[in-house]
């Protein structure tokens, strides 16, 4: 549905280039939502108004619903965005215009006759909630009004795909959820594809079906999104995933961890369970087994769409011996483990 084929973008050129995007390759499949996270000035709001050609690649092909727009006429190119919905984070509603007349824009611009509007944006209104609210004006709703009122108006014109560019951004987490259940609605009821841009790893738990993560303009990682959670592939993965499950040893003892590994010392350790590795009791046989205390520090478990994962920090008392055998027989049993650094054992 949305194929990117080593898509590169630079602003500027020479001493002064910046190269926003590089030699991105990524492919979203018919139906699916797809969400692409990274920091801020990574490329990700690019990367989809690359999709659309409101910023024109500088090297490389877009293809959108087997069509590659890269290829196309101006006038092609406004009748192929037509099937191109988006939506923004600061919603770009029109304030001298009523509910009902922002989200008939885009069908006025096609030259819609009036009664065909009216056909398209009432059920439309319906669908977003809003159907009570066609004669107020931008400024007598809240946030998340307006987002459904965009979301309305980026429907009009029976897109087959949806860009979200920080969609829910500016929203609180509960007008979130809601604007989240309305994307994953209309991803059911209308099939319509769905990418979305996002630094919230909420919204990618919630509702995307795979995820992409970018870093200085290149994509590092792509995975579902139950693998990404329970697996990430590189330290930035990692790191996006601890600041979501707000994971981290107590400041009194990072100011005491050490890199290396020194006399009388022990290692403190992240565990990252899945699967069945969280209901198997491996602490406790980790213990008998290995001859080694467990002190943990703190641990959490999360529901991740199908799956279940567990993150534990923890101490591990004893000699330098059994707590590299115990590292091991975690390690045996599928469980990621991450040293974090290593504490004085206490005289």
């Amino acid at each position: 549905m949305i194929e990117l084929n080593n898509v590169s973008k630079t602003y500027g050129t020479g001493s002064h280039a910046v190269h926003a995007l590089k030699g991105v390759n990524l492919t979203i499949p018919k139906g699916a939502i797809h969400g692409v996270i990274g920091l801020s000035g990574a490329g990700k709001s690019t990367l989809i108004r690359c999709v659309n050609l409101l910023e024109r690649p500088t090297q490389g092909t877009v293809t959108v619903d087997g069509q590659e727009v890269t290829g196309l006429s101006t006038p092609a190119l406004n009748q192929a965005r037509h099937r191109i919905g988006m939506i923004f984070q600061h919603f770009n509603l029109l304030t001298t215009r009523n509910v009902f007349d922002n989200v008939a824009l885009p069908l006025e611009l096609m030259g819609q006759p009036r009664n065909d509007i009216r056909e398209r944006v009432t059920p439309l209104l319906k669908l977003v909630g809003l159907s009570d609210k066609s004669d107020q004006y931008p400024a007598q709703l809240s946030g998340g009004q307006k987002q459904r009122v965009a979301i309305a108006r980026a429907l009009a014109s029976n897109p087959r795909v949806l860009l979200c560019d920080e969609g829910t951004s500016a929203l609180d987490p509960q007008t979130t959820s809601s604007i989240l259940e309305l994307l994953r609605d209309i991803n059911q009821q209308l099939g319509i594809t769905i990418l979305l841009i996002t630094h919230e790893m909420e919204v990618v738990k919630s509702i995307c079906h795979r995820v992409s993560l970018i870093s200085d303009g290149e994509l590092v990682e792509d995975a579902e999104v139950g693998d990404f959670f329970t697996a990430p592939r590189t330290q930035l993965g990692r790191e996006f995933l601890n600041d979501f499950l707000q994971l981290s040893p107590p400041k009194e003892l990072l100011e005491r961890l050490t890199e290396a590994p020194e006399a009388n010392a022990h290692p403190v350790v992240r565990l990252t369970f899945s699967g069945d590795a969280v209901s198997t009791p491996l602490i406790s046989r980790l213990a008998r087994e290995c001859g080694v205390d467990v002190s943990i520090l703190q641990a959490k478990v999360e529901s991740i769409q199908d799956r279940t994962l567990g993150l534990m920090i923890a101490e591990l008392l004893g000699t330098a011996e059994q707590t590299q055998a115990a590292m091991d027989y975690l390690a045996d049993h599928q469980l990621q483990v991450e040293v974090l650094g290593y504490v004085q054992r206490n005289a």
